[in-house]
Formats: C-alpha cells, structure tokens, sequence
C-alpha cells in the first residue's frame, strides 16, 4: 500500500497510476482517492495520475490534532507528496475542497502547477450549500447497511440528480462510509466537523484573487447545473475575469458531478489538450 510520511509525522495513503503529464487529483472534504474512479480511464490515457486521502480521511492517519484539517496543512501535505514523488511540476484537478486546494496553491506555490480543473468550486461558495454540508458533516449514519443508505439517497437526490441509478449511489456511499456491525460509519474521521467549525469561525476569506492568480495557466470549471454550492452566477463572473476559462455547465447533477458525464469528459479533453499545448 503506497504511503508517504509528512513533515508533521502523519502516514498519508495515494495511488500512483499512469506515464505521461502528472495530474494530481484532489477530493471533495469528507472524500477520497476513490472520487475520480469514474474519470481515471479518461485521465490515464496518455497521464499520469496521482490521487491522494486527505489527512483524517479514508486510508491515511488522523490526526491527534484535529484542528489540523485546514486547506493550508492539505495543501502542504499535498506538495509534500509531490515530493515524495520528485515531481516538480504538475496539473491538479481539484474536486470541491480539492479545487480550494488548487486555488490556494495558485496564490502560493504556483510554480509547482501547469493547470488547474475545478469540479464545482469557485470562490463564492454559497450558503445554501454549506448548510447542506454542515447538515451531515461528522454525523454517523443510523442506516444498517450500505445497501439501504444507498437507497435513501437515490430518494434524497432524485430531484438534483435525476435518473441517477441505484448502482451509483451504492458506489458512492461505499466510498466516504464503511460497513461495521453496528452498521454504517463514517470512513472519516469525525472530528473534521470541529475544524470546519473552527476554520468557519475565522470568517470568510475573499478568494477572487485565488481564482484569479490561477490565470495564465489552463483552468477549467466543471459546473453541476444544479448545485448548490456554485451558482451560475459566480460561473459566468469567473468567465468574465478569465476569458480562456473553459466551462461545463452538467445537466441534471448538483454537487458534485461524478466527472464521468458527457459534458464533463468534453471540457477535460479541452483542458487536457490546453496542459498539453502549454508543456
């Protein structure tokens, strides 16, 4: 099982897969390397893919302090693994908090980056949709099995996530929960709930000029059409102050698209080309 130690001791897990321009793929806050199955036969035609658990999240350690899940410490953590690796320079696909990530490392260690793709992340981040992740954040599941779970949701996000068959949402709730006797637990650790907390209570950061310090790298947004989290809105004004953006508005998927779909694989081909183009 492939592991790196980072600077402050903690065994984080990655998978290491492909030849070709390195993209680092980061997940979403409560997710894991298994975010970007479904887009892997996309990115390793012709690349080398790099994904990696978030510290407290999925196959890696926890932290004995908490308040350590913070975008700066993962966005160390991840160009420590980029070390590990002795790669220099790489694209970086960020999903949710994994494009926060990226927009935080365009500010400050953008010599490391050749592009950024952002799978429904922008810099205004909508208050709709933070209630709905403070709303299960760090909170155990009372399901006594995955396949019920999974059930519940296919019913819970039919109207964001329309003719989203059973079988993915199985797969999905396998990824951020775990079976136990007891029943379904989170394969998280809790206690990110307090730093989200912590890191909310701080107040809001203007993040237009992390988006912005992207540029003129290739960027690309990936926009669920009916999320909640990133509005159209916000969209259209990160086109206005990057023109050489390229978006995919996804059709009948909220937050977050699974990346697999036709207007997503579209936008990532363009993308990949631009990274292509600019090495």
């Amino acid at each position: 099982m492939p592991r790196f130690t980072t600077s402050d001791g903690l065994s984080l897990y990655y998978e290491d897969e492909g030849e070709g321009l390195p993209i680092l793929c980061l997940s979403g806050l409560t997710r894991n390397v298994r975010d970007f199955d479904h887009v892997a036969p996309q990115l390793l035609t012709g690349h080398r893919m790099i994904r990696m658990d978030y510290r407290g999240r999925g196959q890696s350690d926890y932290a004995p302090d908490p308040l350590s899940y913070t975008l700066p410490r993962e966005a160390q953590d991840a160009l420590e693994l980029m070390d590990h690796l002795g790669i220099a320079q790489f694209a970086l696909l960020g999903t949710s908090r994994g494009g926060l990530i990226g927009m935080g490392l365009a500010a400050t260690a953008k010599t490391r980056l050749l592009g950024v793709a952002l799978n429904d992340i922008g810099p205004v981040l909508e208050a709709e949709g933070l209630t709905a992740i403070m709303g299960y954040l760090g909170i155990e599941p009372t399901f006594a099995d995955l396949d019920a779970m999974a059930a519940a949701r296919q019913v819970a996000m039919e109207a964001q996530f329309p003719g989203v068959p059973l079988s993915r949402w199985r797969q999905e709730v396998a990824t951020t929960h775990v079976q136990t006797a007891e029943g379904v637990a989170l394969n998280y650790d809790p206690k990110l709930r307090d730093a989200i907390i912590a890191a909310g209570a701080e107040g809001g950061v203007d993040l237009w000029p992390f988006f912005e310090a992207i540029a003129p790298l290739p960027c690309a947004v990936i926009h669920g059409a009916n999320s909640d989290l990133l509005s159209h809105a916000t969209v259209d004004e990160m086109q206005r102050r990057m023109p050489s953006l390229r978006v995919a508005h996804v059709a009948d998927r909220a937050h977050i698209p699974f990346l697999d779909e036709p207007e997503a694989k579209a936008v990532l081909a363009d993308w990949l080309n631009d990274l292509q183009k600019a090495s």
